[in-house]
C-alpha cells in the first residue's frame, strides 16, 4: 500500500517596524520666524504653540528635531518645506538624519 504524505513546509515571517527617522531644522539669520512657524504648523501638523516653542529652540540652540517619521515619510515632508522655503526665497536647511 502506498501512502501519500504530503511535505508541508512552514516559513516564518519576521515584520520588522520600519526605522525612523528625525527631521531637523537648522537655523538661519533670514528665514523669518512666522515662516517657520507656518511650516510647523502647515506641513508638520504642529499646534501654534508647539510650532512657535520649536520655532524658539531653533532660534536659540541652531537645530531642533520637528519631527519623527518612517523615511519616505520624513523626506516628503523635508521636500515639501523646502520647496516652500524655495519659493519665499528663504535659504532655510532641514536635514533627516535616522534615529538610534
Amino acid at each position: 500500500m502506498a501512502t501519500d504524505s504530503a511535505l508541508k513546509e512552514k516559513t516564518k515571517i519576521e515584520l520588522k517596524e520600519p526605522k525612523h527617522y528625525n527631521v531637523i531644522m537648522i537655523n538661519d539669520d533670514f528665514t523669518t520666524m512666522e515662516f517657520v512657524v507656518m511650516v510647523l504648523v502647515d506641513v508638520f501638523d504642529k499646534d501654534e504653540a508647539t510650532a512657535e516653542a520649536l520655532m524658539l529652540k531653533v532660534h536659540r540652540i541652531g537645530r531642533a528635531v520637528v519631527g519623527t517619521y518612517p523615511y519616505d515619510v520624513a523626506l516628503t515632508k523635508t521636500n515639501k518645506a523646502l520647496d516652500m522655503a524655495k519659493m519665499e526665497g528663504f535659504p532655510f536647511r532641514m536635514i533627516v538624519e535616522e534615529t538610534e
